[in-house]
């Protein structure tokens, strides 16, 4: 099964990190990331740009795009990684290695299931389980 592992953060906190406060989380999640690569269930993985250089599209027809950071909340979507795993305790325990090395972040953790517009429900399942090796 894949998973999105969303990490929410106080984005002040995190800006306001000295370098080698930042390199080493990085450092440490890097190490979890190489582990997770070397068992075959890293996905995509990215470290989100600042919420102010954010912008949503919304409304109807067109819509209309707004500026800046879209939602007034303490933490702030700041990355995010896929990863291929067995079961939702294996997805839960990735996230407790990545808050171990950075505890102060929130990790929200959802089942993917790929899309194909147009495509039967089934199609959509035989795919998601084609990407993840499966019959």
């Amino acid at each position: 099964m894949l998973y999105a592992i969303l990490a929410y953060h106080d984005e002040d906190v995190v800006v306001s990190w000295a370098a080698d406060q930042d390199t080493s989380v990085m450092t440490g999640l890097h190490e979890i990331h190489e582990k997770l690569t070397a068992d075959g269930q890293m996905g995509p993985a990215a470290r989100l740009g600042g919420t102010k250089g954010a912008f949503t599209l919304r409304g109807p027809g067109a819509g209309v795009v707004i500026d800046g950071p879209f939602a007034e909340t303490k933490e702030q979507l700041l990355g995010f990684y896929v990863i291929d795993c067995a079961t939702r305790d294996d997805a839960i325990a990735i996230s407790r290695d990545l808050r171990r090395v950075n505890p102060s972040a929130v990790y929200e953790i959802r089942p993917i299931q790929l899309f194909l517009p147009g495509a039967p429900k089934e199609a959509t399942h035989a795919l998601s389980d084609h990407v993840r090796g499966g019959s």
